[in-house]
């Protein structure tokens, strides 16, 4: 079965910055529902389409298409006593937007005395990348999968 329209795709992966640094490899198969349902970089979806186990794919990410440029406006500082007690480095927390129902999640990059600084920004973004993958299973998805529109299962989403 080749990957397509409603495939269920597991992938091995390794993950590139712009200078060839290894920045992530999977130590379990990424698995994703194919098609446009937002489980995968629409670039890599794209280049996978048509392919079988076994086959390989490198592809380029710009920012635009991997994690987005870095944003200025999404880094805040905040007072200290909006946070825990034991706040550190590091600790992400969700925080709203002007868009009703929407959340970022914001992650600690400095604490002063009385201010604390926040970034909503992926720690990746702005950045460029290269993911590298080998195909490792390709199934049919099931009614449930996509009426839910993701994976369900070993290593994918569970109710």
């Amino acid at each position: 079965m080749n990957v397509a329209q409603n495939t269920v795709v597991s992938l091995s992966y390794e993950l590139y910055d712009g200078d060839g640094k290894l920045i992530e490899k999977a130590d379990t198969p990424l698995v994703y529902l194919h098609g446009g349902y937002s489980g995968i970089f629409p670039l890599v979806e794209k280049a996978l389409d048509g392919k079988a186990v076994g086959d390989t794919c490198r592809i380029h990410l710009p920012p635009g298409d991997a994690f987005g440029e870095y944003d200025a406006e999404l880094v805040r500082v905040e007072t200290r006593d909006q946070f825990p007690a034991e706040i550190a480095v590091g600790m992400q927390f969700e925080g709203q937007t002007d868009r009703p129902g929407e959340v970022i999640i914001y992650t600690v990059t400095d604490i002063a005395e009385d201010k604390v600084v926040v970034d909503g920004n992926h720690p990746l973004a702005g950045q460029t990348l290269n993911f590298q993958c080998v195909v490792s299973e390709v199934r049919a998805a099931t009614q449930e999968e996509l009426t839910h529109g993701h994976v369900h299962g070993a290593h994918g989403h569970h109710h």
